[in-house]
């Protein structure tokens, strides 16, 4: 291995998870990617091994710790770098898991990282969430939409409910402002077919200061077929 995964696996430890030798090494590599690939395109201003290791990698990881996702059907919306998506299917490889990004650079980015890491199970579209909730064969199919991405959690439940299904969840990855955006956000997860009391679970991040929060959304019912909006409306006029 290149890099010192200690926080990792003490990390995991704290929370009485095991990681084997083959997923270390595909931690270790992706952090040589990120890396990497971060001279060619702006994917993260975290560059420091041991601040990947808590800022990304457990913090994706968190969500291992309320929820139990085994042989689940996933799709993370707005990946990014790979985040949350990635680090849940090196220590959950039996899920299968769609990331989805609207800027094509960070899509071709996430086909090398799943390439060299060997995972299977897994597609990359280039989309926006909008366009593609839209479409049958996504649209309502998922057990878990989950969402690190920088936007207020009402435009998020918008981009993300659509695609889970009635019984499933939408968790969104927030830090300490969490409580007020689900406070604002209670009438666009009624209206997007979430239920009427999501739950906010504190997850404390090992090696982190930093207030980590999940808000958890179960979907009741269906998403009205106008839902989601034409892109740009959505964050123009959110619900």
């Amino acid at each position: 291995m290149v890099h010192d995964l200690t926080r990792l696996e003490q990390g995991l430890k704290s929370w009485d998870m095991d990681i084997s030798k083959n997923q270390l090494l595909k931690f270790d590599r992706y952090i040589s990617l990120l890396i990497e690939w971060n001279n060619k395109m702006n994917l993260t201003t975290i560059l420091d091994p041991d601040d990947i290791i808590v800022d990304h990698f457990l913090d994706s990881l968190s969500i291992l710790k309320i929820m139990d996702i085994e042989d689940s059907s996933i799709i993370d919306v707005g990946t990014g770098a790979g985040f949350p998506g990635i680090p849940i299917k090196i220590m959950k490889p039996e899920t299968n898991l769609l990331l989805l990004d609207s800027l094509k650079k960070r899509t071709e980015f996430l086909k090398v990282v799943t390439g060299e890491l060997n995972l299977h199970n897994i597609d990359i579209i280039h989309s926006r969430a909008e366009d593609l909730a839209r479409k049958q064969d996504y649209r309502e199919g998922f057990d878990l939409a989950v969402s690190r991405a920088v936007a207020s959690l009402n435009v998020l439940s918008e981009y993300c409910i659509p695609f889970v299904k009635a019984g499933g969840y939408f968790i969104s990855y927030k830090g300490p402002a969490a409580e007020g955006e689900l406070i604002r956000a209670k009438k666009a997860i009624k209206e997007l077919g979430g239920q009427s009391q999501p739950q906010i679970k504190n997850i404390p991040v090992p090696f982190s200061p930093k207030t980590h929060k999940l808000v958890l959304i179960q979907k009741n019912t269906a998403t009205p077929k106008k839902y989601p909006r034409s892109p740009g409306k959505v964050k123009k006029s959110p619900l």
